[in-house]
């Protein structure tokens, strides 16, 4: 296999996983799959990483994250909270 194909290979798993972030946020079913909504909503989430609050965001998001996957692991299925607490990032 040619390395232009390896790394096409690498590109779209990398996006397919990260899609399959945004589905198991329920994001695409909160925003009724608008694309424009989630868009807007990376946007907000850039440009508040970028922001003086970016570390704090960060570690909240991150622990937010790390909870989900730990509470998927330990059911052994595919679980997030209905409710999150609000974020104040």
């Amino acid at each position: 296999m040619r390395s232009w194909q390896v790394e096409r290979r690498k590109r779209t798993r990398r996006l397919i996983e990260l899609g399959g972030l945004v589905v198991k946020a329920r994001v695409v079913d909160l925003s009724g799959d608008d694309r424009a909504i989630i868009l807007g909503a990376l946007l907000w989430m850039a440009d508040k990483l970028k922001s003086n609050q970016g570390e704090h965001a960060r570690a909240l998001w991150a622990a937010m994250g790390k909870k989900a996957f730990a509470l998927e692991r330990a059911t052994e299925k595919p679980t997030i909270p209905q409710e999150w607490p609000r974020d104040r990032a």
